[in-house]
């Protein structure tokens, strides 16, 4: 696939590792050039390499809680792309704590990059994409923002404040031709979740505990997500906008 044949250029954010290095890989797989980004150089090498090889992307360090860095990843990705058609707000922390015990810098650094960043992100990205005749803006949510994992109360809060963004951004931009979908995974194994299973005291026992907690009795793929999120990118889904696609193995089910 040559340059110019490619449709159009999708931003996916956390794409060093985990769900968005397989959504970024997965895009590039259905013909969208992808420019990645990340904070991790040397992973983000890797990513370039893996795009590079497909001829289908690039690979942008970016630091999304600076100030000022939504709107220079969009211009950057301007000047190096097909314009841009897709954003996958997917850049992310994660802590345990409760409301109780969650530490003030912990909490303003997670809504920083998971909340403060994604919007910031967003609107860079509407006049692009409105100039551009529409787009399709993807945040990668969780089962945490639909409904409220014990322990966790700041991530809750992060992910369902995306979920809120999605539909806020349906009804104001679906005139524009800018859709906006929310993509909630369950419990995946992204490299943090297996580091999690690792350093239990008991990793089988730990891994057991996490999927018998949905009917579906085991955890996510980092390849499932990406499916998603290149379903939510496609011309096939035109009419989907302002909606949770939810990939929990049955969590929020029961």
């Amino acid at each position: 696939m040559s340059r110019a044949d490619v449709r159009s250029t999708a931003l996916v954010t956390g794409a060093t590792s985990g769900i968005g290095r397989a959504a970024a890989l997965a895009l590039a797989d259905r013909g969208w050039w992808v420019v990645a980004t990340g904070r991790d150089t040397d992973r983000g090498a890797q990513v370039a390499d893996a795009l590079r090889r497909r001829n289908a992307g690039t690979f942008l360090a970016c630091d999304l809680t600076d100030a000022g860095a939504a709107e220079a990843l969009v211009a950057e990705v301007v000047s190096v792309g097909n314009g841009l058609g897709a954003l996958v707000n997917n850049a992310g922390v994660h802590f345990l704590d409760t409301t109780e015990t969650t530490a003030p810098d912990d909490y303003a650094r997670l809504m920083d990059l998971n909340v403060r960043a994604a919007f910031d992100l967003c609107r860079a990205a509407i006049p692009v994409l409105r100039a551009g005749g529409g787009g399709v803006i993807v945040n990668v949510a969780s089962e945490a923002g639909l409904v409220a994992v014990p322990g966790q109360a700041a991530y809750n809060m992060s992910k369902a404040a995306l979920i809120m963004l999605t539909r806020s951004l349906a009804a104001d931009h679906a005139r524009d031709g800018i859709r906006a979908v929310s993509v909630c995974p369950g419990t995946t194994r992204t490299p943090l979740v297996e580091q999690a299973i690792a350093g239990a005291d008991d990793p089988p026992a730990h891994e057991r505990a996490l999927a018998d907690t949905r009917p579906a009795r085991r955890l996510g793929t980092v390849d499932e997500i990406a499916a998603a999120i290149t379903f939510c990118c496609s011309d096939d889904v035109a009419f989907m906008t302002g909606s949770e696609l939810v990939i929990d193995g049955g969590y929020t089910a029961v």
